[in-house]
């Protein structure tokens, strides 16, 4: 297992900003951090449904999809997960010094369980109406990049994330016929770590499998993208008081704003010299 992020970051930011779109580092967490983050994901899944996206065409089968939101407030493995160095490294440069957490759940597919929509990630998620966003959006820099931790071995048969590389730079959401001639799966053992940038077209596919298929979702935006999750009001008091440096930046709890500004002190706080 290697320990040379800083190398490891170097690549993965290339493949995201000139490349691909994705990059792909294979058994990143150790086989214990895996059961952990598994054994607490199908506690809080196997008996309860959750919101979940780009299931639309197979409401019949949505149950198939378990959705577990609020990772942060569920274990220690995945406080540790969602600051991993290569995550920090990589997604600075891209998103900002001080980028955000927009969002960090589980997604477990059960035998049968339909893919998804091909799709662009939050906050691109409806680039589908243009209207919704403004004049002249393009892909010229990132709003979001997201993690893929997987919790099972990713195969073809199992649903294995989707992606057409290079996609990134279309700036428009994909068309279906596209994506199917386009697209190719990323198999990975457990314990792997995806990054992408959140304009790469891309999707689950169908879980043709005996097995369930799980792995863990984070979403990160500059600063100035409102979250996807309500984290500022869900992520317990011990967790927070507990946060890493890395943690607090994450959460935005140093961030200044919003402010209520007419009772701020009196004075300049913005500009090269405030």
């Amino acid at each position: 297992m290697s320990t040379n992020w800083d190398q490891r970051a170097d690549e993965a930011i290339d493949a995201l900003l000139n490349g691909p779109g994705y990059y792909l580092a294979e058994s990143v967490f150790s086989a214990e951090q895996v059961a952990e983050a598994n054994r607490i994901i199908n506690a809080h899944s196997d008996e309860a449904q959750a919101a979940t996206h780009f299931h639309g065409e197979h409401a019949d089968k949505i149950h198939l999809q378990r959705r577990v939101w609020n990772l942060l407030n569920k274990g220690q493995v995945f406080v540790d997960m969602v600051q991993h160095p290569l995550v920090m490294k990589v997604f600075g440069p891209i998103l900002g010094r001080q980028f955000i957490l927009g969002s960090f759940a589980a997604n477990r597919l059960l035998p049968g369980a339909p893919g998804q929509e091909p799709h662009i990630d939050y906050p691109y998620w409806d680039l589908h109406d243009t209207g919704e966003f403004p004049a002249g959006i393009n892909a010229g820099f990132h709003m979001n990049c997201q993690s893929l931790i997987s919790l099972h071995e990713f195969t073809a048969e199992n649903g294995a994330t989707a992606v057409v590389p290079g996609s990134q730079t279309r700036g428009a959401y994909p068309s279906k016929q596209d994506f199917a001639k386009e697209h190719i799966q990323l198999s990975c053992p457990p314990g792997s770590l995806l990054l992408f940038v959140g304009m790469i077209w891309h999707c689950s596919m169908p879980n043709n499998s005996a097995g369930e298929r799980t792995s863990v979702l984070g979403q990160y935006l500059p600063k100035f993208v409102k979250p996807m999750e309500a984290l500022d009001r869900s992520v317990r008091t011990d967790v927070l008081n507990a946060a890493t440096p890395e943690l607090r930046q994450l959460l935005g709890v140093d961030l200044r704003y919003p402010e209520l500004l007419e009772d701020t002190e009196a004075g300049n706080a913005e500009g090269r010299s405030a």
